[in-house]
Formats: C-alpha cells, sequence, structure tokens
C-alpha cells in the first residue's frame, strides 16, 4: 500500500447469511485508491457495488480480507472507533437526500458537525462555506420541501464537504435526477476533486461512470475491469461538452 493510498481492498470477501442460505456479495476484491482520486465504481444491480461502498464507507465490516481506509484497518475497530472513523473521514452523498424536513437548509448542512463536537459558530461558519461552493447561500433559510431535487442534492453534497473530509462517497447521486442536472452536480464533483479531495462515485449508469478518470467495474462479487477513462476532462480545453458527451448515455 502507497503512502497516498486512501482506500485500499485486499482479498475482500463478505459472506451474508440469510437463513440457511449463503449470500456471497464480494468474491475475493482487490483494489486501491490513491488521495485526490475520482474514481466510478460501476455495476447492475447485485453486482456488489453496495457491498463494496459499505466497506470503504465503514458502514460494514468484511467476513474475510483486508479493508483499510486511511491507513486504518477497520475489522478489529470497535463501532465507536468505526463511527469516529466514518465522521471524521468520509461524506456521504446519498440519491434521496436524506435531508431533515423540519430544519432549514442551513441547518441540515450544520448537524453532522454537532457530532464532530465543533462549536455553534463554526458549525455555521463551514456550513455557509458549503453551501457558497455549491452556490446555494441564497437558501439557507429554505426547508427541503421548497427545493428542487438539484438543489436538494447539492445541499446534501454541502452536508458532505462541511466536515472536510478525505474522501466523499456518492450513492448513485444523480439517480433521481433528470440528464443535465446530472451533468451539473458531475461538474460540482469535479471542481471539489480538483481541491484534493478523493471522490468515489457508486452507479449503475454508465454515462456517471465513464465521466470519472477511473472506471472499477464489478460483477458477480468480483472486479472485472479497472480502467482509466480516455477523457482527461482536467485539462480539456472544454471540458463541459465532454461531460455531456460522457452523459449522453442517460439521455437515450
Amino acid at each position: 500500500m502507497g503512502k497516498n493510498t486512501i482506500i485500499s481492498l485486499s482479498d475482500v470477501r463478505k459472506i451474508y447469511v440469510m437463513g440457511d442460505t449463503e449470500v456471497h456479495a464480494l468474491r475475493g476484491v482487490s483494489f486501491s485508491v490513491e488521495q485526490g482520486e475520482l474514481v466510478s465504481i460501476m455495476g447492475p444491480s447485485g453486482s456488489g457495488k453496495s457491498t463494496c461502498m459499505n466497506m470503504i464507507g465503514c458502514l460494514d465490516r468484511p467476513t474475510s480480507g483486508d479493508v483499510a481506509i486511511n491507513g486504518k484497518l477497520t475489522a478489529q475497530m470497535s463501532e465507536k472507533e468505526l463511527a469516529h472513523l466514518r465522521n471524521e473521514t468520509v461524506g456521504f452523498v446519498f440519491q434521496q437526500y436524506h435531508l431533515l424536513a423540519n430544519l432549514t437548509v442551513l441547518e441540515n448542512v450544520m448537524l453532522p458537525l454537532r457530532y464532530q463536537g465543533l462549536p455553534i459558530p463554526e458549525r455555521k461558519k463551514r456550513a455557509v462555506e458549503a453551501l457558497e461552493l455549491v452556490n446555494l447561500q441564497d437558501r439557507m433559510t429554505h426547508r427541503p420541501s421548497e427545493l428542487s431535487g438539484g438543489q436538494k442534492q447539492r445541499v446534501a453534497i454541502a452536508r458532505a464537504t462541511a466536515s472536510r473530509p478525505k474522501i466523499i462517497l456518492a450513492d448513485e447521486p444523480t439517480g433521481a435526477l433528470d440528464s443535465q442536472t446530472g451533468k451539473n452536480v458531475m461538474k460540482l464533483f469535479r471542481e471539489i476533486n480538483k481541491k484534493g479531495t478523493t471522490v468515489v462515485i457508486i452507479t449503475h449508469d454508465p454515462g456517471i461512470g465513464h465521466s470519472a478518470d477511473r472506471v472499477l467495474k464489478i460483477f458477480d462479487g468480483q472486479i472485472s475491469s479497472d480502467n482509466k477513462t480516455d477523457k482527461d476532462l482536467a485539462t480539456h480545453p472544454d471540458e463541459e461538452s465532454l461531460v455531456e458527451e460522457a452523459l449522453k448515455a442517460k439521455e437515450v
């Protein structure tokens, strides 16, 4: 494992026991992600990509094999230690946003910072900065019911980035959005990635997956391919057109 490796899975297997049946969700998965990469993990339903996400997000433990997040092996950690690692290292973005309806946009973004023990003025400062990053500073006093789907997702991204995590883990982040809004969300992830944050996107959508710099494909609990994409969006003069091209599959 290199000194810049932030995610490492080594021969990871996960078996779920359902009654008399064993479900082999992961069958010896090995890969690593370096700090600052923008990676997608693609696969159909039941392929094991969600289980991979749970391993990276410290939401589950492997049956065997090693998972290391930010240099720390998760298998032997206590639940309290895992919760601390999650809170300090990983920001989550989900397809269904998971915003609390009774809180304002600003309060939703501030909420995870409470668990880091930050004083209220620092929580508010970070939340405002995160909302400015996603261009929602004029919606801070609104409630989720007053926002569009794209705005809700941007609030979720602001909430994930406010804790200044090393990893953003996004689970089908454009699945509930139209193509144009999905393109804008992907551009936002790239902007976050350019600031040095590692971004991992879990998706079944080829347009979204192939707009990342590296694509891991998983099938039947095993990595079937691991490739850099041909499109170097970071240095191409017309980044927007390339993102649009990568997302055409979503419009068909």
